[in-house]
């Protein structure tokens, strides 16, 4: 069978430039360091590896909210840090300031320290992460969650922010708030926590002049104090838990103390005389009262986390500044509205620093469990890494092991096209 010069050049050809490919192929997957350069490679590991890069992809977007949610949580922990530590500055000042032997200008001095603290926690409560973004506003975080207020000529402060925690997801199956907002910081008071006593009669049941103590209420006329409680006896009682009123009742010229029972009106759960220095105990509650009431004073019996109740950290340290700029000396009445507020205020504030240590723990677990999700995330990543090298990248051994057989092979079809080319008849001739 003859075979022609062209089939000749054609088949040397076509043999050079298949070897020529496949030695290209192999070079570009060892300048790569990837055995999967174009989907052609290998189509299903190809595929595999999209859906692995894509999930690399979301894996490490979660990574970068977590730092966000870091940063966020890491500060709004610092404020409460700082809000922790005025609370405490603000509590020994006042046990200070409760001693008889201060006078009216070392009280006027003591509270333009604790006003400095007020301000303070303001500015705290109004902090923010560094973006212009308030911490504590909730999704309302492009404003100060705080603000002033001044109603009938008297000072206080309003909150204006969103009463929802803010949230990020933090991975796909977890979404964390990263924010608290300040109505549960600022405003609020911790679960269980115990009653709250208040020296304030209601102005309906007598008529009194008003010392501020609190919008709808007036002071004691009376110099009657609480130096005790109130204290937790009995929570089984079947009405502890109940908002309370001891009412001071002049009863045939003897002074009595009567405290109604909140579910059947008209019933006493206490009615006795008055005795001055003695603990009185009523729906699960005992409170140690001294001094000389006045017939219609009353003093407010409330658990700290009732509406009625104050749980505003600014007000509380407002009605400290207030009463220890009061003039007192000399008039029994301001002196026991000054030591009653002071010793509501004081319990106030321990309830706010128990509520802000527990909002301050729950933030550290948070920042725990970042770090946990974290750790997760990491080996998720590292995973992911693993099985997308299995899929494309390079064994560099078989690699260059194939690089020299294919150079082989090149070198060899090239060598043959030279030797065909120049084979002719005249040779034999």
């Amino acid at each position: 069978m003859r075979i022609s010069t062209v089939t000749m050049f054609d088949q040397s050809v076509a043999s050079m430039n298949r070897q020529q490919s496949d030695f290209l192929r192999v070079s570009q997957q060892v300048a790569s360091g990837r055995r999967v350069v174009n989907p052609s490679d290998d189509p299903q590991a190809a595929s595999r590896a999209v859906g692995v890069s894509q999930s690399m992809a979301v894996t490490q977007q979660f990574a970068d909210a977590r730092i966000s949610a870091r940063n966020t949580l890491s500060q709004a922990e610092s404020v409460l840090n700082s809000v922790s530590d005025a609370l405490t500055s603000a509590k020994t000042l006042l046990v200070k300031a409760a001693s008889d032997t201060l006078s009216d200008v070392d009280r006027q001095s003591e509270a333009s320290v604790l006003r400095g603290i007020y301000e303070t926690l303001i500015g705290q409560a109004n902090a923010t992460d560094g973006n212009g973004r308030y911490l504590f506003g909730g999704y309302n975080d492009d404003a100060p969650p705080f603000a002033r207020t001044s109603e009938g000529g008297v000072s206080g402060t309003q909150y204006n922010g969103d009463e929802n925690a803010r949230e990020q997801r933090i991975d796909a199956s977890r979404l964390m708030s990263v924010a608290d907002n300040g109505k549960a910081i600022f405003q609020s008071v911790p679960s269980g926590a115990g009653y709250v006593a208040r020296a304030e009669r209601d102005p309906a049941a007598a008529d009194a002049t008003s010392l501020g103590v609190q919008t709808g209420y007036s002071a004691n006329e009376g110099s009657v104090t609480f130096t005790s409680g109130p204290n937790r006896v009995d929570p089984g009682d079947p009405a502890f838990g109940e908002n309370f009123t001891i009412a001071f009742v002049d009863v045939a010229g003897e002074m009595h103390i009567q405290v109604e029972d909140p579910s059947n009106p008209g019933d006493f759960l206490y009615d006795a005389p008055y005795v001055s220095g003695e603990t009185v105990s009523f729906g699960g509650v005992s409170i140690t009262l001294e001094g000389t009431p006045a017939d219609g004073d009353q003093i407010q019996l409330r658990p700290a986390n009732d509406e009625g109740a104050n749980q505003d950290l600014f007000k509380s340290l407002k009605d400290a500044i207030d009463v220890l700029e009061m003039d007192q000396e000399g008039t029994p009445e301001n002196r026991a509205h000054y030591r009653n507020t002071i010793n509501s205020v004081m319990r106030e504030l321990d309830n706010s620093l128990d509520n802000v240590l527990t909002v301050r723990a729950s933030m550290g677990a948070r920042l725990n469990e970042l770090d946990v999700v974290d750790a997760v995330g990491t080996n998720r990543m590292m995973n992911y890494d693993q099985t997308l090298s299995d899929l494309v990248d390079l064994d560099y051994s078989a690699a260059i092991a194939e690089y020299s057989l294919r150079q082989v092979g090149l070198q060899a079809a090239q060598r043959t096209f030279v030797d065909i080319r120049g084979l002719s008849l005249f040779n034999f001739l």
